[in-house]
């Protein structure tokens, strides 16, 4: 049964929802503020993102690993990957000026909150699960998070590159780091994110009994396609030095037939044919 009550549930979740969109409103004050004075405190809005994470992280805990089984349904997934997103995002924070990036992650994450408090996911695996499955499963979640983190940063790479060719950045674009900083903090990300999708795929197939089952086939095939693409992209930057526009457009493919491989499959199995 859950820790709260369904009532009670919705109360935490518009508080964590709360605290994300004021780290979102400091985020962007500071960048309205960006060299004037007084601007709002950098920490400030680092201590409202880790006070909503942790109300995330709770309300995860209630929805997702309550009772012996694992809870993944569509939304209860969506909040996961939103949760790991932002304590991603938050480490990196730390080290690599990707402070912007929360002025899409928060939102994001605040609205995914919002719709597993308002359609609680159906009982999903609610059958005893191992360790082996348990550690498949967040080898996954970290490389679906870390894979979304990069398509982000592809996305304000594409609309920074677009500004600066037009010889017109605007404010945001502005307070964005050097183009090519960008590049390389989006193939850190994409190198990474490979690496957890490899090992996704590999605990998939020890792990699991056939990964090639009716309900997982699509997964695995879409899955593996994804996995084929940006493999590819970072062979090319290795060989043929790719970047830009072609590494934009390879992450962003790369991501939709990942999104489609999980998510999509998802939905369409409980929100439409509701199994």
């Amino acid at each position: 049964m859950r820790l709260f009550p369904i009532m009670h549930h919705f109360q935490f979740a518009l508080i964590a929802i709360a605290l994300y969109l004021s780290a979102t409103g400091l985020i962007a004050w500071r960048l309205v503020r960006r060299g004037q004075s007084p601007s709002p405190s950098r920490p400030l809005a680092l201590w409202l993102i880790l006070a909503g994470l942790c109300m995330h992280g709770w309300l995860l805990y209630d929805s997702i690993f309550r009772a012996p089984g694992i809870n993944l349904g569509f939304f209860n997934a969506l909040v996961l990957t939103s949760w790991t997103v932002i304590a991603l995002f938050s480490v990196s924070s730390l080290t690599k000026p990707v402070e912007n990036l929360g002025l899409v992650l928060l939102p994001v994450a605040a609205l995914t909150l919002l719709l597993e408090a308002s359609f609680p996911s159906p009982d999903f695996m609610r059958q005893a699960v191992g360790w082996d499955i348990k550690i498949h499963v967040l080898i996954s979640m970290l490389a679906y998070s870390l894979l979304t983190l990069a398509s982000v940063q592809a996305i304000l790479l594409a609309i920074q590159d677009r500004h600066l060719r037009q010889r017109r950045p605007a404010g945001f674009i502005r307070a964005l780091p050097p183009l090519q900083t960008m590049e390389s903090m989006l193939f850190e990300m994409i190198g990474t994110g490979f690496a957890l999708l490899t090992l996704a795929l590999l605990s998939g197939f020890a792990f699991l009994e056939d990964m090639f089952a009716q309900h997982l086939v699509h997964k695995t095939l879409l899955s593996t396609l994804a996995w084929l693409m940006f493999g590819g992209l970072l062979i090319g930057r290795l060989r043929y030095g790719w970047r830009g526009k072609t590494a934009i457009v390879w992450t962003l493919s790369g991501f939709a037939v990942l999104i489609l491989a999980y998510f999509g499959s998802k939905m369409v199995l409980e929100l439409i044919l509701h199994r």
